[in-house]
């Protein structure tokens, strides 16, 4: 009984150290969250920006924090600029929700193709003949004539790619939602957005064959980390400079 108080204690104190920092990281990210109206040191022109608000709160933690844009409205086409924009962001008042219809990022559909494509030839090659595909037929129970029969068959296909589309698309809304780019950030999404897949779906998937589980989770993991990297790292990136 004595301990349990203990140890009960020692988890509200602990709670209570790291209140202060707690809310002194939601005063930060409050602080430089939201869209803000800027003019545009290029043209002059009024334009939408949006401080990364989560580097902020990460740097501020212990001095000045590290400020940077994350999304502009002329973006991707002027990603490279050189964000001589910054001051007036930080001085500006965010927009109020709904306010602001340029800080609305679309989301490019060019990188999704590319994914999904990737990852439905990763997984052709995954379950061929030179891979896994004996393996797989042995755990599945199916034997070389069925499977050369399913292989002229659209719907398996057309399934996967469906599939694959999907997933791409579920990636790069969480890229869009969070502001969010990079090979590392699409990989972190992609693995968020699998691992909440898995979860809602493991009753499913516990009861599978002990050796297609494998394979399969093989593959998805390749998948997983192709289609973030892809996404993620060409997010922005295809679109051309405007005249």
């Amino acid at each position: 009984m004595l301990f349990l108080i203990w140890l009960v204690l020692c988890i509200v104190a602990f709670f209570l150290i790291l209140l202060p920092s707690a809310l002194w990281l939601r005063e930060i990210y409050r602080r430089y969250s939201g869209w803000r109206p800027v003019a545009c040191p290029e043209n002059q022109q009024p334009a939408a920006v949006s401080i990364d608000a989560r580097q902020a709160a990460a740097t501020g933690m212990h001095g000045r924090p590290d400020l940077r844009l994350c999304d502009c409205s002329r973006w991707p086409e002027r990603s490279k600029c050189a964000q001589g924009c910054l001051s007036q962001a930080v001085q500006a008042e965010p927009y109020t929700p709904g306010e602001a219809k340029t800080g609305t990022k679309p989301i490019y559909h060019l990188p999704i193709f590319l994914a999904a494509f990737a990852a439905w030839i990763l997984g052709a090659v995954w379950h061929s003949q030179y891979v896994f595909r004996t393996r797989w037929m042995d755990a599945i129970g199916l034997t070389r004539a069925q499977v050369r029969q399913i292989r002229w068959w659209y719907s398996p296909h057309l399934l996967t790619v469906a599939v694959c589309l999907l997933f791409a698309y579920g990636v790069a809304w969480l890229l869009t939602v969070c502001h969010r780019k990079g090979v590392l950030q699409g990989v972190l999404m992609a693995v968020l957005l699998c691992a909440a897949v898995v979860a809602t779906s493991w009753y499913g998937i516990a009861r599978l064959p002990h050796e297609l589980l494998v394979i399969e989770a093989g593959y998805a993991v390749l998948a997983t980390l192709t289609v973030g990297a892809i996404v993620g790292g060409l997010y922005g990136k295809h679109a051309l400079p405007s005249q």
